[in-house]
């Protein structure tokens, strides 16, 4: 870095990588000065100084509010813009527009943690060491009001405002996801069940999005292997149809491509089965040594040890394989591959998902949770103890665009539309406008 002084204003010139860039983001050469070098860096400088009384951009992360919260307090972000934060039992909303508080409610007990559906918070408070079932309490995301309660635990459907209510199983599948005794949909505006679906041992429950005009449903699979679909808005099952015999864990089965894909055991190894809509089988094929399958673009990623394998829904053909990586994740229209020769979670960068050629360098970030709509936030400390940067990611863009550091003790970080919350070790959400900097 050198500054020279010109006509009273000092221009300050960086010579390097003094900001903190990865070193891979400069490419140093030689190269021959041309004659016509000099008279426009002296246009450069006047421009420079011209400007230099100028009022100075805004920092690339401005300060909007900041909230006390506890190390183990849940929050989340909405998808209108407000972030929710719950500390000692008090719920709060605040706009992440202007940091305006808009609502403050009390609960009966600290939550472990935010759900959203329905236009309504779910707050599911700790059960304890006794294992107390205190239920599920619902407030208004709009003002805060409480608005009903019911035992048990009420979940939410994807790609559905329909809330269920359920009995769970502690079970390896997933919070939720193995039921018993009844599942019931719930009235968001009073509590009230609508209908329901007796279980008469256990199953496994999983919402099947809607596609093609056809609406969201919901897939009950009993102890016996019977499937069963049920229309959301009356609970009518709609067709049924005996699986094959599988672990039935928290990935498995995924929709993915418009059909049900399930990993299960076969007699020469293990397998891979679509079925349709209505639970018609469509295709099986080796899974080989396939330990998760998760939709990535319109195409089914299956994660194997050596490498993801890309297969079309529609048939089970081969489109793509590449050795090396360890998986895939869908993060909103994107889909992001994982896994080198160092780490499991190592990011290898954005990838063209009918292709699978990397778009985006993330080689060395790491992911911010959330989404900033059609763009994602990275950060990447350059050593123990040391500097933490935040970048944004592009899709069309090779690599990462910095942005700033972020202040030291500062972890557990979300990403919204133009905001950036994180945790700091002083016990506060810390929240930051940001903007996406050409």
């Amino acid at each position: 870095m050198a500054a020279e002084t010109f006509g009273g204003a000092t221009v300050v010139i960086d010579l390097g990588l003094s900001r903190g860039e990865p070193d891979e983001y400069a490419s140093p050469r030689r190269a021959t000065v041309p004659r016509w070098f000099p008279a426009v860096l002296i246009a450069v400088i006047v421009l420079l100084g011209s400007a230099a009384s100028a009022a100075p951009p805004p920092p690339a992360l401005s300060p909007v509010l900041s909230v006390r919260i506890g190390p183990a307090d849940p929050y989340t972000l909405t998808a209108g813009g407000d972030l929710l934060a719950q500390s000692l039992g008090t719920l709060a909303a605040y706009d992440l527009g202007d940091g305006r508080m808009r609502w403050e409610a009390g609960s009966e007990a600290p939550s472990y943690r935010l759900r959203i559906g329905g236009g309504l918070v779910l707050l599911r408070p700790y059960a304890g060491s006794g294992r107390v079932d205190r239920g599920t309490t619902a407030v208004s995301l709009a003002d805060g009001s409480a608005r009903w309660r019911r035992s048990g635990s009420v979940v939410t459907v994807a790609g559905s405002d329909t809330l269920l209510a359920v009995t769970t199983v502690r079970s390896y599948s997933g919070p939720g996801r193995r039921v018993q005794g009844a599942v019931e949909a719930v009235e968001p505006a009073t509590g009230r069940t609508r209908w329901g679906v007796t279980v008469p041992s256990t199953a496994v429950l999983l919402g099947l999005p809607g596609a093609a005009g056809r609406p969201a449903r919901m897939l009950l699979v009993h102890d016996n292997r019977t499937a069963a679909v049920h229309d959301l808005a009356t609970g009518a099952m709609l067709t049924h149809a005996e699986l094959p015999a599988a672990d039935y864990g928290p990935d498995n089965p995924v929709v993915a491509g418009g059909l049900l894909l399930l990993r299960h055991p076969a007699t020469d190894g293990r397998a891979v089965t679509a079925f349709d809509p209505d639970l018609r089988r469509r295709w099986t094929r080796p899974a080989g040594s396939a330990y998760g399958v998760v939709p990535c673009g319109e195409l089914a990623c299956l994660a194997e040890a050596d490498g993801v394998r890309a297969v079309d829904p529609a048939d089970g053909a081969e489109a793509w394989f590449r050795p090396g990586w360890r998986g895939v994740e869908q993060r909103g229209g994107l889909v992001i591959a994982s896994g080198s020769a160092a780490g499991e979670t190592d990011l290898v960068g954005i990838v063209d998902p009918a292709t699978g050629r990397v778009l985006t360098d993330l080689r060395g970030w790491r992911l911010v949770s959330g989404t900033g709509g059609d763009h994602l936030l990275v950060t990447r400390s350059t050593g123990a103890g040391a500097r933490t940067m935040v970048a944004v990611v592009t899709p069309g863009e090779a690599r990462p665009r910095l942005l700033s550091d972020l202040p030291d003790g500062t972890g557990d970080c979300q990403a919204g539309p133009g905001r950036l919350v994180c945790r700091s070790t002083s016990g506060e959400l810390k929240i930051w406008a940001y903007e996406r900097r050409g």
